[in-house]
């Protein structure tokens, strides 16, 4: 096995990648020394690419939209969930901000991470 250290160039980002997605087929053991290496590869691997591969944030009109797309869910099931259809409609065209008890809900009840339902959303 290689010493595992800071991925700083794309040559050690592949090197890390194969070793990480060698384990995908027999994932060690938590807190094992397969298991710890795994763990780090992946911490490695995300850093690396949240600094070079950065996504832009989106709001939370984005991210209960890509739920509802993930889900097979549409407005109709919003207004539901909401309680009105006339809320769902202004909160997914923009014109209203959720509540905190919303947030909660599409929290719960979709499983939005609150944090992207609390965003704004990087300028175009």
């Amino acid at each position: 096995m290689t010493k595992i250290s800071i991925i700083r160039d794309e040559a050690a980002y592949a090197q890390a990648l194969v070793e990480f997605e060698a384990f995908f087929d027999n994932e060690p053991e938590a807190r094992s020394d397969a298991g710890d290496r795994f763990e780090l590869l992946g911490l490695l691997l995300a850093k690396y690419e949240e600094e070079r591969f950065p996504f832009p944030r989106t709001g939370p009109v984005e991210a209960i939209r890509f739920a509802m797309e993930r889900q097979g869910l549409g407005q109709s099931d919003l207004a539901e969930l909401l309680g009105s259809r006339s809320r769902a409609s202004e909160i997914l065209n923009g014109h209203r901000e959720l509540t905190l008890p919303q947030i909660r809900l599409l929290t719960k009840s979709w499983g939005i991470p609150a944090q992207a339902l609390i965003a704004e959303a990087d300028a175009a």
